[in-house]
């Protein structure tokens, strides 16, 4: 059974430069998803979001444009908007676990509440031609409000469900919970997709071995940490390119560079890169020094420099 593999949507790491990036160098994933698009009650597309999904800015890559809400007005005039740009397909998060989200009863926070669910559903069915596809924890509280939410999904023809195997109250803590994603499993007739905590090829192995059905998996945190995880998944090994360090360090100056000109200032930039290395140096060494070695670097030389010695270490290291 031949392998899917998506990336998950992080908001603030996953947009169009860092889908670029990847998919250049690493290569791997056969699907991005775009980070959400929000509106909160204003019937506006923000700049940012625009940018993100211009096709200009997505030329070589599948992207499937993402929202939050708990409105169905603003459902639809998402779906407009995507469908404008030539998008034929809208996932929809129910999946995103922090609390200023959830306690506006969006992402896992809607999850309780079926008829609001149906009622959007019905209305983007109703009123649209849009696929629709879904990414989903398996609640908010407990891992049984999915269950309740199937029998109205069940009624619609989507394209997906995407369920990371976790409730919303735990964050990114505590591990990922197997036995209710199965439960999930036996509780559908939509397609699955798996997601949460694959971060290397041995557990993405375990749980290829533990859910049979499932041949597609959604990487998020995993990705980041290790870029060369999806095409190692995709070729079955654990062996990392004789270049590693030459791949990562191109990788990383191409989209320091890109959001260095996009972002305005020597904060956002540190900001940003200090984001992104917070997953970066788990695949290194140790993970501490290099992280606290970045955290350090008061100004881009600084940093800069920071960043060239770490690589060299790891070349020395694991020449």
């Amino acid at each position: 059974m031949a392998i899917t593999l998506l990336s998950s949507p992080l908001q603030g790491f996953t947009d169009f430069r860092f889908r670029n990036a990847f998919h250049h160098f690493f290569g791997g994933i056969d699907t991005f998803y775009a980070p959400y698009i929000r509106l909160d009650g204003k019937m506006v597309i923000k700049s940012s979001y625009q940018r993100d999904l211009n096709p200009e800015n997505n030329a070589t890559l599948e992207v499937i444009p993402q929202v939050m809400t708990n409105d169905a007005d603003e459902f639809l005039f998402v779906v407009k908007y995507i469908q404008e740009l030539g998008y034929k397909e809208l996932n929809w998060n129910l999946g995103c676990p922090y609390p200023m989200v959830t306690k506006q009863g969006m992402g896992s926070g809607l999850i309780c509440n079926p008829e609001k669910i149906n009622h959007i559903l019905e209305r983007a069915h109703n009123e649209t031609d849009v696929v629709v596809s879904m990414k989903m924890r398996m609640g908010y509280e407990n891992p049984e409000e999915i269950l309740d939410v199937f029998p109205i999904l069940d009624n619609y023809p989507l394209k997906n469900i995407a369920i990371h195997a976790r409730i919303g109250k735990q964050l990114y803590k505590g591990g990922v919970n197997l036995e209710a994603f199965q439960k999930c499993v036996e509780s559908t007739k939509h397609k699955l997709y798996y997601n949460g905590d694959i971060t290397s090829v041995t557990k993405f192995q375990e749980m290829q071995e533990r859910f049979p059905s499932i041949n597609h998996f959604m990487i998020g945190r995993g990705l980041i940490a290790d870029p060369f995880l999806p095409s190692m998944i995709k070729n079955n090994t654990t062996e990392y390119p004789q270049n590693r360090w030459q791949i990562f360090s191109e990788f990383h100056d191409t989209i320091y560079q890109q959001y260095d000109a996009a972002l305005s200032g020597p904060t956002p930039i540190k900001m940003k890169m200090l984001g992104f290395w917070e997953y970066f140096s788990q695949s290194f060494s140790n993970p501490q020094k290099t992280y606290k070695k970045i955290k350090k670097a008061g100004n881009k030389k600084a940093y800069l420099q920071a960043v060239a010695e770490i690589l060299n270490s790891e070349r020395t290291i694991r020449s």
